[in-house]
């Protein structure tokens, strides 16, 4: 073990992070350029065939970035899409990356450091960081800005060099060392583990965009919210930000274990995908998705005498047309993503005949980060960490995900040895309570297989 990875642990002040040397390389989960083919004909891209962890060279820093050592990171959909090269391979990103030059041509590398989440300690700094400085206990956003183009001073998801990092980008959060931009960083909140707080950026900002944000469906008290894959990683987030806004949360899943789940997480109407004829694909049939959205129009008119106000969807090809059928008169249905397929059917009569609205939405700005990393810091949310995984196992922990064998978030250990800690307000933690604190966590895991048809992966980011 380096001396600074050893002074990270031993929780050493600033000045000895500042004088233990930088490794010359550090663990990483990574892709490789050469592996860009192995799936030519194969039926099933197994994440675990081209995930690898190893050692990688540790980068320089530019001035307006912050090296952090990774205590935990979590698996997001963009690295199933990363590790299969679908739909397009990651590595065109890092090329075109590359191609700005000065500092951005590191990132175009014949290795690709994965993972868009992460928790954990400053140990340098750029010349030019202002606000963070070593021994801080930092989240991660997703987010990459330029903050020397106009668009982003309006909001930082509209400018065209807006980047997902570890995706979009090189040096991501699966691993013991990232390399972000100070404009990533946020305060950890001091009641979570390590794990916990990584759990919580990607998910959690994009589901307040989406609902709460001005820039998305605005929720208010008493919109019924209908959510699809309520007990993913955005749905999960989504359920409580609906609960907490006085809303009515209206959650679909694909078992009845996970509505089980669901419904003693607090959603106040839970439906199986089976029930309303979703056990098979109907997205290209459009008779067939008319029929399951007047069965799922009278289940929750059956319940609460009205149809939704909103709904949350990410799921994309498979329910889109239901979506823009079942909602309102003059509601919303806002996406961020399509993990079932990007081209969406649905009959445009619901749509402009009844005044209804399409809202795109893309991850968070840096303002929505910091109001939703308010809210955990508050304890009105929560972390929906469901299982805990070491780094070396993070091919299994990212094919779980992809094949949607787990509940809510799917944690992964970098740095810290054991899970629990990085508590450093135990008096807030008590308060709210470790039960609460953690309501998937031992959620089981599915069996491999199932229907096609009924996977929801847990949060699906669109591609550029």
């Amino acid at each position: 073990m380096d001396s600074l990875t050893e002074a990270v642990l031993a929780e050493a002040p600033a000045e000895e992070l500042l004088r233990s040397p930088l490794p010359s390389a550090y663990t990483a989960a990574h892709l490789r350029a050469e592996d860009q083919r192995i799936f030519d004909g194969a039926g099933d891209r197994d994440v675990r065939r081209t995930l690898r962890v190893g050692p990688v060279p540790m980068p320089e820093l530019a001035v307006d970035e912050v090296l952090v050592a990774v205590m935990a990171s979590s698996i997001n959909y963009n690295t199933v899409w990363s590790a299969t090269f679908e739909p397009v391979s990651t590595f065109a990103f890092l090329e075109r990356l590359g191609r700005q030059g000065g500092p951005a041509a590191r990132h175009d590398l014949p290795w690709h450091v994965v993972g868009s989440d992460a928790a954990g300690v400053v140990v340098r700094v750029g010349a030019g960081v202002r606000r963070w400085q070593a021994g801080d206990h930092v989240v991660v956003s997703c987010v990459q800005v330029d903050d020397q183009e106009p668009a982003t001073h309006a909001d930082g998801m509209l400018g065209a060099e807006q980047r997902i990092w570890g995706f979009e980008t090189n040096f991501g959060g699966l691993a013991h060392y990232a390399v972000v931009r100070a404009s990533q960083l946020l305060p950890k909140p001091p009641h979570l583990t390590w794990e916990e707080a990584a759990s919580t950026m990607l998910c959690a900002a994009t589901s307040y965009r989406m609902l709460v944000s001005d820039r998305g469906a605005r929720i208010k008290q008493g919109d019924i919210v209908l959510i699809w894959g309520a007990t993913g990683g955005l749905g999960s987030y989504a359920v409580q930000l609906v609960r907490n806004g006085g809303g009515i949360a209206v959650g679909v899943v694909s078992s009845e274990e996970k509505a089980e789940r669901l419904r003693a997480f607090g959603c106040d109407l839970v439906v199986n995908r089976a029930e309303i004829g979703l056990d098979r694909d109907i997205s290209d049939d459009p008779k067939a998705t008319v029929e399951a959205g007047k069965r799922l129009g009278r289940i929750i008119r059956g319940r609460f005498g009205e149809d939704p106000h909103v709904v949350f969807d990410y799921i994309g090809k498979a329910t889109f047309g239901l979506s823009v059928f079942v909602v309102r008169r003059g509601g919303t249905v806002v996406t961020c993503g399509s993990s079932t397929g990007y081209q969406h059917r649905f009959d445009n009569r619901y749509l402009w005949m009844n005044l209804k609205r399409i809202v795109g939405s893309h991850a968070a700005n840096l303002q929505e980060q910091a109001e939703c990393n308010r809210l955990f810091r508050l304890g009105h949310l929560v972390p929906t960490l469901s299982a805990v995984h070491p780094l070396a196992d993070v091919a299994e922990a990212a094919r779980l995900v992809q094949t949607n064998r787990h509940q809510g978030k799917v944690g992964v250990l970098c740095l810290a040895p054991r899970p629990g800690l990085g508590v450093t307000d135990r008096a807030l933690r008590d308060r709210i309570g470790e039960d609460r604190l953690n309501p998937l966590r031992g959620a089981p895991t599915a069996e491999p297989g199932g229907s096609p048809a009924a996977a929801e992966p847990a949060e699906a980011e669109p591609v550029h």
